[in-house]
């Protein structure tokens, strides 16, 4: 991959991460929830689903999903219903001071914090579509395609690790201003709103669909 093509590339990845989407919700919730530090537990489940998807398009796995409509549409609606349960459980979540749920929860959950990053992006198809409709125009087929992969998954992680650690960065942020339960219940309910439109936005998604 010349530094050209890999400067395009980083470009892409800098505006694909920025983008506003499940995995900056799933962040900023656990920024809120958790704090910055455990938070990365969170993002680092992101990351392990988004190679998972980079290595099923570069295997040719991604490509028959996208053609298959029956394939697609299971792992649609798995993650529709992944993205509702996160809704429910965060409408439903419990109302406390969230200085004191970062205090008390620092000693573990980093394995739940894990599942739940991978499961957002792994149950995302969308992140399979965009894969089959952008890389190509990064691979130069006639060159050893492996090395080429390698260089655009670690861009793409690193790329992404950044942004989703600044959207948890920016939650936690929020912690110096929220003292009452009143509070905290009504920044649940927008963040449970922001995973039901996740949801939906998802739902709406159709094979052969580029965003």
């Amino acid at each position: 991959m010349s530094w050209q093509v890999w400067l395009a590339f980083f470009g892409a990845a800098i505006a694909i991460s920025v983008s506003p989407g499940a995995g900056a919700i799933q962040s900023m919730s656990t920024g809120l929830a958790h704090g910055l530090r455990r938070g990365y537990w969170s993002i680092l489940g992101l990351q392990v689903g988004l190679m998972l998807q980079l290595a099923l398009v570069a295997l040719g796995v991604g490509a028959a999903i996208s053609r298959s409509l029956l394939a697609f549409n299971i792992i649609k609606w798995i993650g529709v219903a992944y993205l509702v349960y996160l809704a429910i459980r965060q409408w439903r979540a419990a109302t406390f001071d969230l200085r004191e749920q970062v205090d008390n929860v620092a000693g573990g959950g980093k394995r739940v914090l894990l599942a739940r990053g991978f499961l957002v992006n792994a149950t995302n198809p969308k992140g399979l579509v965009f894969f089959l409709a952008v890389l190509p125009q990064f691979v130069v087929p006639t060159a050893p395609l492996l090395p080429q992969y390698l260089a655009i998954g670690v861009t793409m992680m690193i790329v992404d690790t950044v942004v989703m650690g600044l959207y948890t960065g920016l939650a936690t942020r929020l912690l110096q201003w929220l003292h009452t339960r009143r509070q905290q219940t009504v920044l649940n309910r927008v963040f449970s709103g922001l995973f039901a439109t996740a949801a939906v936005v998802l739902s709406l998604v159709r094979r052969g669909a580029t965003v």
